[in-house]
């Protein structure tokens, strides 16, 4: 086993240096892109998100309802990451007279629009379900306050 696992290591440490020697060339264009993602999620996007969970957390008590936001949270932030390349900047290929152009930020405005329909619909269906059933608003405490046996 441990010969296999040094050979893994030397063919994975031999393909990240030809990546690196075919990187060379490019690296005035990829190195901003290379050090400016690690440091704009560190600075930006990480704090965001747990801010985002700390309020969702404390606002949001239903575990269902919670996890739906969430959900379309992160299915936000998917379709807004996949996004940016074809929202900053044209594309750098020539076009192709086989597919129609597209609106890009439409796109991503009826997709986002869909995601959060979606999302409420199951939210305002959860709401009537739980009204209608009050038993069912009380079976789900808050993770803030887990119910604790008198015993422990």
């Amino acid at each position: 086993m441990r010969a296999v696992r040094l050979l893994l290591l030397v063919l994975g440490v031999a393909a990240a240096a030809y990546g690196g020697w075919l990187l060379r060339p490019h690296l005035d264009t990829t190195l901003p892109w290379l050090i400016g993602g690690p440091v704009l999620h560190d600075l930006l996007v990480a704090p965001l998100v747990g801010l985002v969970g700390l309020a969702l957390g404390r606002l949001v008590t239903n575990r269902l309802r919670r996890a739906w936001i969430t959900a379309g949270l992160m299915a936000s932030a998917t379709l807004l990451l996949i996004a940016v390349p074809l929202l900053w900047r044209p594309s750098s290929a020539p076009p192709n007279p086989g597919l129609p152009d597209r609106d890009y930020p439409l796109g991503l405005t009826a997709g986002l629009a869909v995601l959060w329909a979606v999302v409420a619909i199951v939210l305002l269906v959860d709401a009537i379900v739980s009204h209608r059933d009050p038993a069912r608003r009380s079976e789900q405490p808050s993770d803030h306050t887990e119910r604790r046996s008198p015993h422990v």
